[in-house]
This record gives structure tokens, sequence and C-alpha cells, in this order.
């Protein structure tokens, strides 16, 4: 996209999955097993493109909790598959990760997941620690309150210990207790799935991240796609509050 301005870092609320798999008369949660393969495509694009930063929606604090057991069972079984393929040198997944050396991360109260999942997480983001090229995170167990609710907290125990004083609260220290630590705040959010609300997303970096509402379903989403969302971008004025 020669003359474009590449955002650096963008966020992507995956939705769809379940109204695309009812479109196609299949049970509901069969779209999740779709989704997760657009999720390679995607980042093939984004790489292409020069996107260093990618953020992906995968399960929210509340979908544990809401979720027939059945889909949540099929989710949670779908993301043990995918993540252990980052061990398998002949996956898609595996190439794309060593050869471009991107660091994964998983945020979210990952305490409420599984002991195994958790295990596996841990897994992978040791596996890819020394990554700097790109940085690849997956919002799981997730939710945007309780990501300040638990930056809050941190600080709040450093209080107590007398390492900090409240006078040093700022915004520049809750960023940094943040899931996202030291990262770039999205230059913006896409949600696919047409509806037209941020879900709990990134509540504290999405202060001045450009919107992009998408009608198209996540697992039916194309390359030109996103590709029409940076050229809107970059015709947008970003004003930062000013």
């Amino acid at each position: 996209m020669i003359g474009m301005q590449i955002p650096t870092h963008i966020a992507i609320i995956m939705d769809g999955n379940r109204r695309f798999a009812r479109r196609m008369m299949a049970e509901p949660w069969r779209g999740h097993e779709l989704g997760a393969k657009k999720v390679i495509d995607v980042l093939k694009w984004c790489k292409d493109i020069g996107i260093k930063i990618v953020t992906l929606y995968a399960l929210s604090v509340q979908n544990l909790f809401s979720r027939p057991k059945d889909e949540l069972d099929f989710i949670l079984n779908q993301f043990r598959a995918e993540f252990s393929k980052l061990f398998d040198k002949n996956s898609e997944i595996y190439k794309h990760v060593h050869e471009n050396k991107v660091k994964i991360r998983i945020i979210g109260r990952l305490s409420l997941l599984p002991a195994d999942l958790q295990e596996l997480f841990k897994k992978v983001m040791k596996e890819t620690s020394s990554y700097s090229n790109y940085i690849l995170n997956f919002a799981i167990a997730y939710g945007g309150q309780e990501e300040i609710t638990d930056a809050c907290r941190s600080i709040a125990e450093d209080v107590k210990k007398n390492k900090i004083s409240v006078g040093d609260i700022n915004e520049e220290l809750v960023r940094r207790r943040l899931y996202t630590e030291d990262e770039p705040y999205p230059d913006l959010i896409i949600r696919t799935g047409g509806e037209k609300r941020i879900s709990n997303f990134l509540l504290w970096q999405a202060a001045y991240a450009e919107l992009f509402i998408l009608d198209k379903m996540w697992p039916e989403i194309t390359r030109e796609d996103l590709e029409k969302v940076i050229s809107e971008f970059n015709a947008r004025e970003r004003r930062f509050g000013r």
C-alpha cells in the first residue's frame, strides 16, 4: 500500500462466527472453527501490509459464564488445538510465528481458565518471549473493565507496601500495569459482524483509536476489506482530543 500511513497497532473484535454458522445452516458454534482458520489469513495480510502489532478479541470474561456449556467446551478445545500448533513445525501458524519472530501474548484473567490451558498459554508466551519483530495479542477471558480493575489493584498493593506513593499515580503508571504493558495503544479498532459497540474491549487503550465497523462476519472478511479499512484510516483526521 504505497504512500499509505500504516497503523502500528490494530485491534479486532472478531464477531459474527455464530451468525455465519447459522446462515450456513450449521451448529452455531461451528462458526468458531471457521473463524479460527481466518486468523492465520488476517495475520499474513497484516504482516504484508506492515502492521507490527495485532490484538484479537477471542473470548470475553462474560463469555465464560454466559455461553452454553457445549459451545464453551468447543471453544476451549479449539484453543487447545490451535495453540498446540505453535509447536508443530509443519503448521502454518508455527511457520508464520517463528519465521517472522512474532511475540505472542495471551491477555486476560487467565486464572479463570482450565489449568491445562493456562500451562499451554504460558508455554506459548515463553516460547516467543525473545521475539520482537511483531506482537500478537490474544484477548482471552478478557474484559476491559476487569483489566483496569486489575491495574488499580496492582497499584494499590504497591501503595500499601510503600513501594510507591499516592502522588506517583498517573496515567503512565496505569498504562504500565495494563495487560498490554508497554505496547503502543491501538491506532484503530475493527469490529466485524455489524454491531456498533465496543463490548468491554481495550477500554483504556481505545481512548483515541479510530473505530471501523464491518458488516461482514469474521469468517468472511477478505484482504480487500482490510485494505479498504487502512485506506479510510488514512482519509480520517486524527485529533487526539484537540
